[in-house]
């Protein structure tokens, strides 16, 4: 399986400059291409009997080459790959537009998610790594010594320089594994384990968004450009970048140790998209990243020979008795102790406990009833 591996680079002043460049040529490609794409559906919106077919990132990097490339020498001081995987990305954007799977590509702007990808003669070592016309770049971890990636992709965020590539693992088979075991997912507590356990999130944005605000508010009365507004343009990346650091450790170090020490883990199919909806929630929801902890469970539980299972979207995990399977009618989210309406039966638990006991048994039917 492939795998993702992106780690920092530990760049001088010489190599920030030659990063930025690479950057902003990506940038101005993706521009170009994008306001030249936008004229042609236009055009051919407006004259349907004169319609021009829409190019493809080959077609796109020939006009570049014809067109832009004499007029603005620098591209020629960077690899030619930066504005050639730039224009493919474009094109990619918009399939995935014409498909309805996503939205237009919008124009690009300098100090926002700048990247590029080179490829061509990569080689890895130890703490560095060779990318073309760049030369060597340092890293503060070592890097997996595995072949050599094809290609990779340099992004700046908060002023830092990452390098992320590809790489083909083989699934690792852990024989010591513990039971299954499943995970009910909330916004009071992150997760309540069907072992009893349960784990608090570390929410992030909520512990700096005083601090953030502060620095949102001190940006709004600066003059834009200036020297300070600059600064606190920094902070603030800073700050962003802070919050989803401490917010993905979380969740990777949880993601996997679930996948390495359980057989089988169930979740629920939330729909996140529509609990983002909520006014009420959805800063909660989106602090909390329900979305990344299922994408990660996906590839870990892979990657270490688990199995996830996914619960049905309209399973009602939370309103059965996870004792005799009786069903409330309504159970309103104010309500946090679960207890059962049937008279013969005992169980008052935890809500969301008595969720993760009725999930574990779509893994183990025996489970599920005490």
């Amino acid at each position: 399986m492939l795998l993702g591996f992106k780690t920092e680079l530990k760049v001088n002043n010489t190599q920030k400059i030659l990063l930025a460049q690479h950057a902003g040529v990506a940038r101005h490609a993706w521009n170009w291409g994008l306001r030249l794409t936008k004229n042609i559906l236009d055009n051919n919106q407006n004259n349907p009997e004169d319609k021009i077919k829409f190019p493809t990132s080959i077609d796109l990097h020939k006009w570049l080459v014809a067109l832009v490339k004499p007029e603005y020498p620098w591209y020629y001081e960077v690899s030619k790959s930066a504005p050639q995987y730039a224009l493919r990305h474009l094109r990619t954007a918009w399939d995935d537009c014409f498909k309805k799977s996503k939205k237009p590509p919008r124009f690009k702007k300098k100090g926002r998610s700048d990247s590029f990808t080179l490829d061509g003669s990569i080689k890895l070592e130890n703490w560095r790594i060779k990318v073309p016309r760049i030369g060597w770049l340092k890293t503060y971890e070592r890097l997996p010594q595995t072949i050599n990636p094809k290609s990779v992709t340099i992004s700046q965020k908060a002023g830092r320089w990452f390098i992320s590539f590809k790489l083909e693992v083989t699934s690792k088979q852990i024989k010591s594994k513990n039971h299954s075991v499943a995970v009910d997912l909330g916004l009071l507590r992150f997760a309540t384990l069907s072992t009893g356990e349960t784990i608090d999130s570390p929410r992030p944005f909520k512990k700096l968004e005083k601090k953030l605000r502060l620095l949102q508010w001190r940006n709004r009365h600066q003059i834009i450009s200036s020297s300070n507004w600059k600064k606190t343009q920094h902070k603030i990346a800073k700050l962003h970048y802070r919050i989803s650091c401490i917010r993905s450790d979380f969740i990777h170090k949880l993601t996997t140790n679930l996948a390495k020490n359980h057989s089988k883990i169930v979740i629920e199919d939330l729909n996140v998209s529509g609990l983002m909806k909520n006014t009420k929630l959805s800063k909660a929801i989106a602090d909390s990243g329900f979305y990344e902890f299922r994408r990660q469970l996906t590839y870990k539980t892979e990657l270490y020979g688990s199995k996830l299972i996914i619960a049905d979207r309209f399973f009602p995990s939370s309103k059965l008795c996870p004792k005799c399977g009786c069903k409330k009618d309504k159970l309103p989210l104010s309500v946090r102790v679960y207890q059962c309406d049937n008279h013969d039966c005992d169980w008052v638990a935890d809500r969301d406990y008595s969720a993760a006991i009725n999930l574990l048994g779509l893994a183990e039917p025996e489970v599920g009833t005490h």
